[in-house]
């Protein structure tokens, strides 16, 4: 199937989030304080004559995917975007072509195309500055097999999820990450 059969496959954005049953009121609350700034908006404002779609891999469990959808939504605006989502675990097929390092199933992963259904950019799953973050915290992980692990990543990615929402530095971390791969 091609990308373009893709995009007409996937759920509209109020599809998808008439249809999320986790992360829909922090993800909403992310997209709602988000602004772009007038220079982001500008460059975005550019990109409308290429007129740039963008297939959205993605799950609502995923606490990437409520971080960096509603920034995608945001510049998705900007640069006068549609934005279709496809499901992960319902489009394997699909996801299989866009793996992390070749081997993990990570969302969220944003494929933009052409007005012709061509890949011009892939974005995800994270912006390299949060993975580095990301990978960070986990680093003050106990061992795997020590008791409290569990307990500990647990409260690692709760305090993760409470600062994806509340640390505006973060979004434009994202925002200049996914800027980085459409304006080329």
């Amino acid at each position: 199937m091609d990308l373009n059969q893709w995009f007409q496959k996937g759920l509209t954005v109020d599809g998808y989030i008439n249809a999320m049953t986790t992360n829909k009121d922090e993800m909403l609350s992310i997209y709602k304080q988000l602004t772009l700034t007038d220079e982001d908006k500008n460059k975005l404002e550019a990109l409308r004559p290429q007129k740039l779609r963008a297939i959205v891999l993605s799950e609502d469990w995923c606490g990437d995917a409520m971080l960096n959808n509603p920034i995608l939504l945001r510049i998705a605006e900007a640069a006068g975007m549609e934005v279709r989502f496809a499901l992960r675990d319902s489009n394997l097929e699909l996801m299989d072509q866009y793996l992390t390092n070749g081997a993990s199933r990570a969302i969220p992963i944003f494929i933009f195309i052409n007005e012709e259904g061509n890949e011009v950019g892939v974005w995800g799953p994270r912006a390299p500055e949060m993975q580095a973050f990301v990978m960070e915290k986990r680093a003050t992980l106990p061992d795997k097999d020590a008791e409290d692990f569990q307990d500990k990543q647990m409260e690692m990615y709760k305090n993760l999820r409470a600062t994806y929402q509340t640390d505006a530095s973060i979004w434009q971390t994202v925002v200049n990450s996914i800027l980085s791969v459409l304006i080329k």
